[in-house]
């Protein structure tokens, strides 16, 4: 079972660490912080740069946390807080098949960060050669429900009316 938790980490957390990497570096085959901007704008996020920043450092570190099996309610917290932002903002209104561009990999995603919250990340782990004891039930739902809660705060500066958030913006500065 450790040996399968580890795997498990592995893969999705360095799959999520990737697609962060993609996001804030342009590796592979991303499109870097500029050009992802860009797409955040598109999508009603702005100023665009700052989120996808806020997006791939989340995923980047959310991804090496898990990988690593380190302050896993942490990396749950970041993974659900990305994907409720994803889910909401991009995926929602295709359905839940990947194939259309659905809410299908993101609450994978999301799941599987909260079950390693909530199982522990096994032996072989930061957490355990550390001797740190967070995961349970009770970690892993209040780090899901603080990330979905930030993922959801995060849609509200792209929803307000563009006058609105113009001045703000200026009032701001």
């Amino acid at each position: 079972m450790n040996a399968a938790l580890l795997i498990l980490r592995l893969v999705v957390g360095g799959l999520l660490a990737g697609h962060g990497a993609q996001k804030l570096f342009g590796w592979f085959g991303g499109h870097g912080p500029r050009n992802t901007g860009g797409f955040f704008e598109s999508i009603g996020f702005r100023p665009g740069l700052p989120f996808a920043l806020l997006a791939g450092a989340s995923e980047l570190f959310g991804g090496l946390l898990l990988a690593a099996g380190l302050f896993v309610p942490a990396a749950a917290l970041l993974f659900a807080g990305v994907m409720t932002s994803a889910i909401a903002a991009v995926h929602w209104r295709n359905g839940i098949w990947n194939q259309n561009s659905g809410i299908e990999f993101p609450l994978v995603l999301a799941t599987t960060a909260f079950a390693v919250a909530a199982i522990g990340p096994g032996r072989y782990s930061f957490d355990q050669a550390l001797g740190i004891d967070w995961h349970g039930l009770w970690w892993a739902l209040g780090a899901v429900g603080l990330g979905a809660l930030g993922g959801l705060l995060s849609l509200l500066p792209a929803r307000l009316p563009s006058a609105q958030r113009d001045r703000q913006l200026r009032e701001a500065a």
